[in-house]
């Protein structure tokens, strides 16, 4: 690593900017680019190419993983290695795995920051922004402080760079741009990666706590009409083991009423537009009809869904259309907030602890984890949850059984 720390430097914008992008709008990037290698403009413009095909083809959320994972390589390839993709070698790419694993303090910011400020005409670099971000856990207590120096990627995290580089050098591939991926043979060699055989915890809520979650969105939906809204996605995401972003609005896809229907033997579906760009239905429980009568009532609509209305399933608070993945991730937050109050006051923290830990995607397994209990059959729940095979559903069932393990244990005698 070079003794003077290079400034990092922002390299792609958001995929809607990137489409257009203008490099008299981006001074800054162009002439950073311009200072460099001549093969630095190339290894910019694959990274484009690649980007653009990634914003096309995947959700948003994938394109900012993938972009982030993109930039930060390049970056390192630019200023660090100084050696073109072409050259780099298994070797070259472990190392790049040490620079992640203990990346420079200055390299590492402790909140989101926009990459480009539009100032006067031009977007211009966000001094504020770095590559690589340290953040409080959700359960840190509020006056923990942050220290750069202690930054280190998780297990996921690391996979994650590899899964990106390793798909980087694939499309290059693909386009004949590069005839090798060194990433590929060298994610098995990296010594940051631990074998893990360890007992899964699937991150789920107990019973418990789920009923803490949905009696507060109950309360607060009877106090105050308002709150029908959170009671309804908090029940959607957890009966119908729903991602948050398969109840958003995305660019290619909204969510609206008729995508519930009814076939002709009266069981009800919802259409669902999920990973991979996959349609499926999933079947719709008579138990959860009354919360979604209850919410079209709350709406001024009728009580069941028609064909072909064009309703946004979950509205915006001011505005028209469907709500976004954020806005709808701050409607559970603000439930699992109040629910940690509640149950921590009548049950104490140990109890309450992983309420203040929890994300709206802990609703998707707390409801498929309970059918597993339930005793539903592994292939009816796997379609339901568009996963691809079995054997990805299977592993609700495995922590299931290892918490009849653990049941078991636990009278276990010393003496």
């Amino acid at each position: 690593m070079p003794t003077n720390i290079p400034k990092p430097v922002a390299l792609f914008p958001a995929h809607p900017e990137l489409k257009s992008l203008d490099f008299g709008e981006y001074k800054d990037l162009k002439q950073f680019l311009d200072s460099g290698e001549t093969w630095w403009q190339t290894h910019w413009s694959w990274g484009r190419e690649f980007l653009s095909y990634i914003g096309r083809n995947k959700s948003e959320h994938t394109f900012t993983r993938f972009r982030s994972e993109t930039e930060r390589f390049l970056l390192w390839v630019f200023l660090f290695k100084f050696k073109p993709m072409e050259q780099l070698r298994k070797a070259d790419i472990l190392e790049y795995a040490d620079f992640c694993w203990q990346p420079p303090v200055s390299w590492i910011c402790t909140a989101n920051h926009e990459k480009f400020v539009f100032h006067s005409g031009h977007y211009t670099q966000n001094p504020l922004w770095a590559p690589f971000k340290l953040q409080l856990p959700k359960k840190a207590s509020d006056d923990q402080i942050l220290d750069k120096k202690k930054y280190k990627p998780s297990q996921q995290t690391l996979a994650a760079m590899f899964t990106a580089v390793i798909a980087f050098y694939k499309f290059l591939m693909n386009e004949e741009y590069l005839y090798g991926n060194p990433a590929q043979i060298a994610k098995s060699d990296c010594r940051h990666f631990i074998k893990d055989a360890q007992v899964k915890e699937i991150r789920r809520l107990s019973e418990s706590q789920w009923q803490y979650v949905f009696n507060v969105a109950l309360e607060l939906a009877n106090q105050d009409r308002i709150y029908e809204r959170s009671l309804f996605v908090i029940t959607a995401l957890k009966t119908l083991f729903l991602r948050i972003s398969e109840l958003s609005e995305r660019p290619n896809w909204t969510p609206v009423m008729s995508h519930f229907w009814q076939d002709s033997d009266g069981n009800w579906w919802l259409k669902i537009f999920g990973k991979g760009r996959k349609l499926r239905d999933i079947t719709v429980p008579n138990s959860f009809i009354d919360y979604l009568k209850r919410y079209r009532q709350f709406r001024g609509l009728s009580p069941l869904p028609s064909s072909g209305e064009n309703h946004p399933i979950v509205e915006k608070i001011r505005g028209q259309g469907g709500m976004t993945s954020r806005q709808l991730i701050r409607i559970v937050q603000q439930v699992f907030d109040m629910a940690y109050e509640k149950m921590k006051n009548a049950e104490g923290e140990d109890n309450a602890r992983k309420l203040r830990e929890a994300s709206s995607h802990w609703l998707r397994h707390t409801g498929a984890s309970m059918e597993v209990e339930r005793g539903r059959a592994l292939k009816d729940l796997s379609e339901d949850l568009g996963h691809s095979s079995m054997a990805t559903t299977d592993t609700i069932y495995v922590q299931t059984e290892n918490r009849v393990r653990a049941e078991s244990g636990k009278n276990r005698k010393v003496n």
